[in-house]
């Protein structure tokens, strides 16, 4: 390994001389404890190395060692339910070898080095192999089955030999290539080299949530890229957990970056205790964790989100789906301007450095529904949350965000205060998978495009009444027109908002979300033609349909949906006898 010497030091911003001979971003161990460190920069003979734990005591002439690799995961069986901080170190691991605090230079294995895993081969000996290969397969969880693949920097083209079905260590030889080149359970990859495959796909498959204003007015697909942009206690955070629970993925990676420690308990607590509707256990079994609270050393904030979307590639690469929650990345951002303001580089909009919309890109552009090496499909869809100061969405974060997804859910503080969550903006919301997901949506039910435009307009025909409604009251408005306000209601009550403590509630399959709504746009084109026919709007509001569709989201359980067939009964019949009661009295 070679060796230098700390020459400056500015916080975690370290500088040292001697390291001439090593790479851009190589892994150093930096000073008597031996902190995990990075090179970011060589220049003049001068590596300026950024540390991923506290360096608080560290001196200049400190010697400092390069491992002459770059930063990489260790990826193998038992990813899965582990709590890693920013740069793979599995938290439980530290707490029992340390105690609460993490000690400066303590370093524990990624993987669980002793523990046996039951491994069952697929191929034999002088099978043909490529790199993405699956060459066999482990049981991790009850909910994950871990395919060990060929590592893509394996060049071997056949096996010269391969393992039995056993129990063997993370560490241990299952395959050799006909070049020696020998093949263990685990391997490690560079988290800021996104893993390679062979064609990217468009997408088609909706990400399905549960939560209705989103799978409904603003699907995300499989595959594909959102942000939750929102001002502090607007429910980010709470839109995350309930997608991370209650989603169709077959993975979560969940990135707890520069958040509260309090917060990330939660999660830690919660979702261990938590039931996954699809497998009925915990869900901890298809969860990883990666806690970088905004206590934590700000470096290691800054690369755990490449850590995260390395891990959820590597079991796409497996052919799974897989989401990502990356809460949040302004906070991310912001270890990224206090790194840069360390090192004195040129800041741009908002003390942001220039490079801000690169890096943004760099990992939103790792999202995709691909085809992999081994001719599996697999997807990574990222959900990041953003933390606009004030809830400004003209900050540099949000704006650069928006560059570079496709699906934009906007929290609104006027309905988190007035407790209607999830609190996503129907009008500053957008998604642009729509076109993409028809085709699913239009096999389910082909009533989805059209029910959903159509409960668009009348939400934004709703708003700018309301703009007249406070300068004159409703009073001024035809019949018509308060209609659309109270339908607009009906929308917002009975479909938009969501219970997250409600049994029935917290979770909304699709055949369900688009039955209610369809009800809904059904009671407003009845309602007006009875309207037409001289029913004055107060008979029309005061029948008992009207709240009976406003409590369908409690009172009709996923597994029950032959309920809402009555409820479309009576919405028929007392709208039609009120129809029916005022043309015969137009007529005479």
């Amino acid at each position: 390994m070679l060796e230098g010497k700390i020459t400056r030091i500015s916080g975690p911003i370290v500088y040292a001389e001697g390291l001439e001979s090593c790479g851009l971003y190589d892994v150093v161990n930096v000073g008597n404890q031996n902190l995990i460190g990075e090179i970011i920069r060589l220049r003049d003979g001068i590596a300026t190395i950024q540390v991923y734990e506290d360096d608080t005591g560290m001196c200049i002439g400190e010697k400092v060692t390069c491992e002459q690799r770059p930063l990489s995961v260790r990826l193998g069986p038992g990813l899965v339910g582990t709590i890693y901080d920013g740069i793979q170190r599995p938290l439980a691991t530290m707490f029992k070898e340390g105690g609460t605090f993490l000690h400066p230079g303590q370093r524990t294995e990624p993987l669980d080095t002793e523990k046996k895993w039951m491994f069952k081969p697929i191929l034999n000996a002088q099978d043909t192999i490529s790199a993405g290969t699956v060459l066999g397969t482990v049981q991790e969880t009850a909910s994950i089955l871990h395919k060990i693949l060929v590592p893509p920097t394996i060049r071997g083209k056949k096996l010269k030999s391969i393992v039995p079905a056993g129990e063997y260590k993370v560490d241990d030889v299952i395959a050799e290539t006909e070049f020696g080149e020998k093949i263990q359970l685990a391997h490690y990859w560079p988290v800021r080299k996104p893993r390679p495959y062979a064609q990217k796909l468009t997408v088609s498959e909706p990400l399905i949530t549960g939560q209705r204003v989103i799978d409904v007015f603003f699907p995300l697909s499989k595959g594909g890229t959102a942000a939750i942009p929102g001002g502090f206690g607007t429910g980010k955070t709470m839109t995350q957990h309930a997608v991370a629970k209650w989603c169709d993925a077959d993975l979560i990676v969940y990135i707890g970056c520069g958040e509260r420690g309090n917060e990330m308990t939660d999660v830690l607590s919660e979702f261990p205790e938590l039931i996954d509707p699809r497998t009925g256990r915990s869900l901890m079994e298809r969860t990883i964790l990666i806690a970088n609270t905004s206590n934590m050393p700000v470096a290691a904030r800054e690369v755990s989100l490449y850590s995260g979307i390395t891990l959820a590639e590597y079991y796409r690469d497996m052919g799974m789906a897989v989401a990502i929650m990356a809460d949040s990345t302004s906070r991310w951002a912001e270890a990224l301007r206090e790194l840069s303001g360390r090192m004195e580089e040129m800041p741009a909009e908002e003390g942001f450095p220039a490079y801000l919309p690169t890096r943004l890109a760099e990992f939103y552009e790792r999202a995709g529904r691909v085809n992999t090496l081994n001719d599996a499909e697999g997807s990574v869809s990222v959900i990041g949350a953003v933390s606009p100061p004030g809830g400004d969405f003209s900050e540099p974060v949000t704006q650069h965000t928006k560059r570079f997804i496709r699906c934009f859910w906007a929290l609104d503080r006027e309905l988190a205060n007035a407790r209607h969550y999830p609190a996503i903006g129907w009008i500053d919301s957008y998604s642009e998978y729509a076109d993409e997901v028809k085709g699913w949506w239009d096999k389910l039910d082909p009533r989805w495009a059209k029910i959903r435009l159509e409960a668009l307009d009348l939400l934004k025909k709703e708003q700018r009444l309301q703009q007249i409604v406070r300068l004159i009251g409703p009073d001024a408005l035809p019949d018509s027109e308060r209609l659309v306000l109270i339908v607009a209601d009906m929308i917002k009550n009975g479909f938009l908002q969501q219970n997250a403590f409600d049994k029935v509630d917290v979770y909304s399959v699709p055949e369900k979300q688009i039955q209610i709504l369809q009800l809904m746009i059904s009671f407003y084109n009845k309602a007006l033609l009875a309207i037409k026919s001289g029913a004055p709007l107060v008979r029309v509001a005061s029948l008992p349909i009207r709240e009976e569709l406003i409590r369908i989201k409690n009172t009709v359980p996923n597994d029950k949906l032959e309920m809402i067939q009555t409820i479309e009964s009576h919405l028929e019949e007392q709208l039609g006898t009120v129809e029916r009661l005022y043309r015969k009295v137009e007529i005479a």
